[in-house]
């Protein structure tokens, strides 16, 4: 069952300043669909995510509502993947990308083992299962994060620039699989670069630097994800729309 998720009036505030991280946030993720998320630096695109993700400690007021379709809660519904890959050191390449069936069922089975095999292969990461997390580059180590994200069987996904570490013929195949793994999942995804949110969003929103969301309307909705047509006639109209917040 595919889940939308609605934030109204969501403001966040560290606690002792005057100053809001953001206000007044309405956003609706729509069942089974991307919203990408573009915005300078520190406009609260991560912290956003983070208060979706349940990380926000008890240094921040929050207020608002997040609702879901279904009327149940976030919690233990999320898949989180963070700008740092955050491999636990210990644990080798496939422990890693298993590590939330671990956590939950308290061991690993041999399906769920080679499923995770197969999607290092899909990410060209054949033959590091034993490997652990210092051997591997940094673009190496973000693919490890990517496949442990995928392999979460959770309605709601959560990314913060999954692809930024990668080379350009990397991110385009990466981009690609993950919109395959992801179907039908409700996901928010945070990038820096107009062309992937292009290319992936079915809807595409900007933070501004006065902490402001706004929707922006894709030139023709109806092209499929992902976008590769027309695409740099989009991106032109977009950075134009991002330079004016800018500025």
């Amino acid at each position: 069952m595919t889940i939308a998720v609605s934030l109204n009036d969501v403001s966040l505030r560290y606690q002792g300043t005057e100053a809001d991280t953001f206000s007044n946030l309405d956003l609706d993720l729509v069942a089974g669909q991307w919203t990408c998320l573009l915005g300078p630096s520190g406009c609260g695109k991560t912290s956003l995510l983070r208060l979706m993700a349940g990380l926000i400690d008890q240094q921040h007021h929050v207020s608002g509502a997040i609702t879901c379709s279904d009327e149940q809660g976030l919690q233990n519904r999320i898949a989180y993947m963070a700008q740092q890959d955050l491999l636990l050191p210990w644990l080798n390449v496939i422990d890693n990308v298993c590590l939330k069936t671990r956590l939950t069922q308290g061991s690993v089975s041999p399906q769920v083992r080679e499923k995770a095999s197969q999607l290092l292969a899909q990410l060209n990461l054949s033959d590091i299962n034993h490997k652990l997390p210092d051997q591997l580059s940094g673009g190496m180590r973000q693919r490890v994060a990517l496949a442990r994200t995928l392999m979460q069987d959770t309605p709601i996904v959560l990314m913060d620039e999954p692809f930024s570490a990668l080379d350009a013929v990397n991110r385009y195949k990466l981009q690609n699989l993950a919109v395959e793994v992801l179907k039908n999942r409700t996901v928010l995804l945070i990038t820096h670069d107009p062309q992937e949110a292009l290319r992936l969003s079915d809807q595409l929103c900007l933070f501004s630097s006065e902490h402001k969301l706004l929707k922006l309307n894709k030139p023709d909705t109806a092209i499929p994800r992902p976008v590769d047509a027309q695409l740099g006639e989009f991106q032109q109209t977009l950075l134009a729309k991002m330079q004016g917040q800018h500025g």
